[in-house]
């Protein structure tokens, strides 16, 4: 019995949860390695991102045969120059849109209060459903505005935090591109024979899984923030390159990033002009199809292949267990674990066929 699949996964699945209640249990003593793993964490995930986006290059660089520290002080150069010149384009930009906007948002939820309240007066015009959806919004169209503004600041908050640890973040990458080639062999090394091949291939894999998903979510948010601005211009929009930006960062959620990105511009574009919502609603459309139906096919491939409902419930279950940063990570977690699952469904099935030969 203890040979059989389901035995041993299920004992596994035992230990693991023995080990997390014991870590629980004494969790005081591993409290100092917890504050380190968190004040590192961050630097280190955008190191791994710069990694992967930098890593092309660095090896195009050795291709014509420049010494690695060369070909990675290159990198860190062209870093530099690229992340200033993007900073002297839409700094400027950027701060002035997001003083006026933080200026005007009181008078803002004025007039949708106002415009809630014009709406309040012609109820007998109106279905029953309506009037009970007006007088909900009527009464939470503060809360809600209070809310944005909340998560504004703290996604504000947070950006300044990263600014700050990123000191950490250029001696990561250094050490990453510098050493990349050392991290499988270090890892397989605790291994010997067949096992060890089994983690240089799974790990290989595993590699080309995070840089598939990490460049191509990246370029394709790049692309939808682009179409937005552009869209956003077209209609005169207040605030297009704020809005713009927001729903390129919205963008690395899978499948639920649009929808979020447009709620704050339907509620300018509505403050702005009720005709201009219609627009903005069409523009987010268009680019998610585009987006969905054209970009990310041909950028992003079959790196993770994973079903709309599947990326929802992951989506889902992740925020209510760790927040913004669960909803971020659950699908690259998950690519992680599916390529791991792969594996081993893999080299259990060439076990099983070596031994079929063998009898």
């Amino acid at each position: 019995m203890t040979n059989k699949t389901w035995f041993q996964m299920g004992a596994a699945i035992v230990l693991i949860l023995i080990i997390i209640l014991l870590f629980r249990e004494i969790n005081d003593i591993f409290l100092p390695l917890v504050i380190v793993a968190k004040t590192v964490f961050l630097p280190l995930l955008l190191a791994g991102v710069l990694f992967y986006v930098t890593r092309p290059l660095v090896k195009w660089l050795e291709g014509k045969k420049l010494p690695r520290w060369a070909s990675i002080l290159s990198v860190f150069v062209l870093l530099i120059v690229v992340f200033w010149v993007l900073y002297a384009m839409i700094g400027p930009i950027v701060n002035e849109q997001g003083s006026r906007l933080a200026k005007n948002t009181p008078q803002m939820i004025q007039a949708a209060q106002d415009g809630i309240n014009y709406l309040m007066n012609q109820k007998e015009r109106l279905p029953a459903f309506a009037i009970q959806s007006l007088e909900d919004a009527e009464g939470n169209i503060e809360s809600w505005a209070m809310s944005f503004g909340s998560w504004l600041i703290n996604f504000v908050q947070g950006l300044l935090q990263a600014i700050f640890l990123t000191v950490l973040v250029p001696f990561f990458l250094f050490y990453m591109l510098k050493d990349r080639e050392k991290f499988a062999p270090f890892l397989a090394n605790f291994f010997s024979g067949h096992r060890r091949q089994w983690v240089l291939r799974t790990l290989k894999d595993l590699d080309e899984t995070l840089q598939a998903y990490i460049q191509g979510q990246l370029l394709v948010s790049f692309l939808v923030g682009a179409m937005l601005f552009i869209g956003y211009l077209i209609i005169d929009l207040d605030y297009s390159l704020i809005l713009a930006l927001i729903g390129m960062a919205t963008n690395i959620i899978p499948f639920l990033g649009p929808y979020l990105a447009v709620i704050p511009a339907l509620f300018v574009a509505w403050i702005q002009d009720p005709q201009m919502a219609v627009w903005v609603a069409l523009i987010m459309l268009i680019a998610q199809q585009i987006e969905s139906n054209l970009i990310s096919p041909n950028v992003m491939g079959k790196a993770l292949d994973i079903h709309p409902l599947t990326v929802i419930t992951l989506i889902l279950a992740a925020g209510n267990i760790a927040g913004i940063w669960g909803i971020i990570l659950a699908i690259p977690t998950y690519g992680i674990i599916k390529t791991i699952a792969v594996n081993l469904y893999a080299e259990r099935r060439e076990i099983k066929e070596a031994v079929t030969k063998d009898v």
